[in-house]
């Protein structure tokens, strides 16, 4: 039964990854749930089965933007969605976007493995508005140093945040 004090979000994820319980996915709701999203446009990034765009769109945002490299996870997200943009390449995402500064995001969150973090962080941190802000997730204890220097130039950051040996990594875009 929904909890009516709350923001509700009940998924079948059929194939794509992300049921919203694992402590990457915690972390990166918590963290959106922190933020005013009200009138925001916030990036998906590796979004899976859409569960941070929906997330972000029930608190206030007023458009999503998924990407993912999967056709199932893209079809499943334009399915259940109205107001969310998706693309199945990064690159043109990305080609769109920075060739059009107001169409960037004023929230970015990637819940993807440490490792293409850390290789896709000059493409990510392109993504959100100078001010804007970004979420990393994904990311053990382990591997938070290396991916948090793999974003310091672009970002000022906050302290790690880690919740059952995993963690989030959060900023502004200077």
């Amino acid at each position: 039964m929904p909890d009516l004090d709350v923001v509700n979000v009940i998924l079948d994820p059929g194939l794509a990854f992300g049921t919203g319980t694992h402590p990457t996915t915690v972390l990166c709701l918590q963290w959106l749930d922190s933020l005013n999203l009200a009138g925001k446009t916030v990036t998906d990034f590796g979004c899976g089965s859409g569960i941070i765009a929906i997330a972000a769109l029930k608190l206030g945002a007023e458009c999503a933007i998924g990407i993912d490299i999967d056709p199932q996870a893209i079809l499943r997200l334009v399915v259940i969605m109205h107001n969310v943009t998706v693309f199945q390449s990064a690159w043109s995402c990305i080609c769109q976007m920075t060739s059009r500064p107001k169409t960037l995001a004023d929230v970015v969150v990637a819940n993807i493995l440490a490792g293409t973090l850390r290789e896709l962080a000059p493409l990510i941190g392109c993504l959100p508005k100078i001010g804007g802000h970004l979420g990393l997730s994904g990311i053990l204890a382990s591997q938070a140093k290396s991916v948090a220097e793999a974003y310091e130039e672009q970002f000022v950051l906050d302290a790690i945040t880690e919740c059952e040996e995993w963690c989030r990594i959060t900023g502004c875009r200077k």
